[in-house]
């Protein structure tokens, strides 16, 4: 692995902090262009959204509608299904502590990567942490945040030995913490193939890089979690896994960087990864465009009340809350403009059906977006539910 000054002097290194620097400024606008109350919903839809795709390059297709029913203690009859249910609750309750703050500057440290790991496997089913030795078919158990004792081959790459990797790790660490801002964003896709190619875990490789990179743009981009780069790599998963396989070959010559790796490869993987964010980015920018969101919701909600599954005024409180970002439950009969008791009527069913939110009973009243409604209100997030 390169020295901590690395690539930094490279020739990549124009082309690629011009990405970066693209990325922090369009991340930064989208981030603010959100109303805080908008924000924390709109994350909260998203970790599933991020969860769901992760676990989709995995080979396991969760969908956030299930995520949800597995929040709410609501699991599957079918054993298989339920596990990937667990493992789905489990990816989320690890993003969650992520979001609060759990990883702050710890993201590509030893001890940050391997207690990500270490949460991750702890809240799993026992089927889930028991992988197979393809030269033996010996099942070993995944021991949670226990550095791998094993010899591993993914594809074509043999990963080092188990002995070197904690110095490997070590190493790792001294080159990726405590960099500025635009090193730490070109650090995130780096760093992801390289925790990738040492493999550390026996299981979860992928899934820690893909959170590890997930803290360290959060902290680095103030993103608010409200776009995911997982999106955009499971809807590319060959591509992905192309440039992840090309960065492992070796050095082709004198001019492809001073470690034993391909410097090239490993730019084309950042170049790919930081398109990828910024594509995300845009992408998410538009789905929540203001008045087409609006448009969207108040057309659903508009057919709700013909079809008789919210009542009358329920699209008056939904489009005031629009308008404010949150509604105190006091101001609803206002709003409605009836009496107190047809205004708890028409609340209660848009928090019955999981469009409204609140911290409590007598906290104000925000929008939700519930995974069910995902296809009309935020179409193409992520495929409709069946």
């Amino acid at each position: 692995m390169a020295g901590p000054t690395w690539w930094w002097k490279t020739r990549y290194r124009a082309s690629l902090t011009d990405l970066a620097l693209e990325l922090a400024q369009k991340s930064a606008g989208f981030r603010r262009s959100l109303p805080e109350s908008l924000l924390c919903s709109l994350a909260d839809l998203v970790r599933s959204m991020n969860c769901y795709y992760s676990n989709l390059i995995e080979g396991h297709d969760t969908h956030p509608v299930d995520i949800e029913r597995a929040l709410k203690g609501d699991y599957s009859k079918d054993a298989r299904k339920r596990d990937l249910q667990l493992e789905a609750k489990a990816h989320i309750e690890v993003q969650q502590w992520i979001d609060a703050g759990g990883l702050k500057s710890r993201s590509v440290t030893v001890a940050g990567i391997t207690e990500v790991h270490r949460r991750f496997c702890e809240l799993l089913p026992a089927d889930l942490l028991s992988v197979e030795d393809p030269a033996t078919r010996e099942h070993v158990t995944v021991v949670p945040g226990e550095l791998r004792r094993k010899d591993v081959q993914v594809g074509r790459h043999v990963a080092i030995s188990p002995p070197a990797v904690p110095r490997f790790l070590a190493r790792f660490e001294q080159v990726y913490a405590g960099l500025g801002k635009t090193e730490c964003i070109l650090a995130a896709a780096a760093a992801h193939h390289r925790l990738v190619w040492i493999h550390p875990f026996l299981d979860g490789n992928g899934r820690v890089a893909r959170l590890m990179s997930h803290a360290t743009l959060l902290e680095v981009l103030d993103t608010g979690a409200v776009w995911s780069v997982a999106r955009g790599l499971a809807r590319n998963v060959q591509a992905y896994k192309a440039h992840l396989a090309a960065c492992d070959q070796p050095r082709r010559n004198d001019l492809d960087g001073r470690g034993p790796l391909s410097e090239e490869n490993l730019a084309e993987f950042i170049r790919f990864f930081l398109s990828t964010c910024l594509d995300q980015v845009s992408f998410m920018e538009k789905l929540v465009q203001p008045d087409e969101l609006r448009t969207r919701i108040l057309l659903w909600t508009e057919e709700e009340i013909r079809l008789d599954r919210l009542p009358p005024k329920s699209g008056t409180i939904i489009e005031a809350i629009l308008y404010r970002g949150e509604l105190p439950r006091g101001d609803a009969a206002v709003v409605v403009g009836t009496g107190e008791r047809q205004a708890r009527r028409v609340v209660s069913a848009l928090l019955d059906r999981g469009v409204l939110v609140s911290t409590s009973t007598r906290a104000p009243l925000r929008l939700a977006f519930p995974a069910a409604l995902a296809s009309r209100w935020l179409p193409g997030l992520f495929p409709e539910w069946r």
